[in-house]
């Protein structure tokens, strides 16, 4: 299930959306096993609490990310 570039959605949204409400720690162990994290963007995955939960780069890298697709962080080219 896709979530927006900017967007994040809990793990019990995700197991919800793919139509098993109580799949949410099976969601969790599939996004913990992503090995394409470029391409499957699991750091917009959240905990139900609102908080940031575990990432394979580090919190602090999803917390960026995160914070990168809000555009609340300004890059310099040059």
């Amino acid at each position: 299930m896709a979530i927006p570039y900017g967007e994040t959605r809990s793990y019990k949204e995700q197991a919800q959306r793919l139509g098993n409400p109580k799949a949410v720690r099976a969601v969790a162990a599939a996004n913990g096993q992503n090995k394409v994290s470029i391409l499957i963007p699991c750091h917009r995955v959240i905990g139900s609490d609102g908080k940031l939960t575990g990432y394979a780069g580090g919190l602090n890298r999803k917390q960026f990310l995160l914070a990168l697709e809000r555009g609340e962080v300004q890059t310099a080219l040059f």
